[in-house]
């Protein structure tokens, strides 16, 4: 019997610092929303706002993002 509404989880992936910093500056334009950028780049969202909060450390800096696209550019708080 099969398990039913489990999901296979996703295979481990690596990807560059350039992939990565590119990522980041997507969601600092403002016109996607960091979970489109995701969709469109096919990293898992979750990595892509553990991307944005290393870039605020790297940085010092908090990093700009866009939460929706309905809303204005807002700081990501985590």
């Amino acid at each position: 019997m099969e398990h039913m509404g489990k999901k296979k989880p996703r295979p481990r992936r690596s990807f560059t610092r350039e992939f990565k910093a590119e990522i980041v500056e997507l969601c600092q334009r403002g016109d996607r929303s960091i979970g489109q950028v995701a969709k469109d780049f096919d990293p898992a969202e979750t990595a892509v706002r553990y991307w944005i909060r290393q870039a605020e450390v790297d940085t010092g800096r908090p990093i700009r993002v866009t939460i929706h696209p309905s809303t204005s550019s807002v700081a990501l708080i985590v």
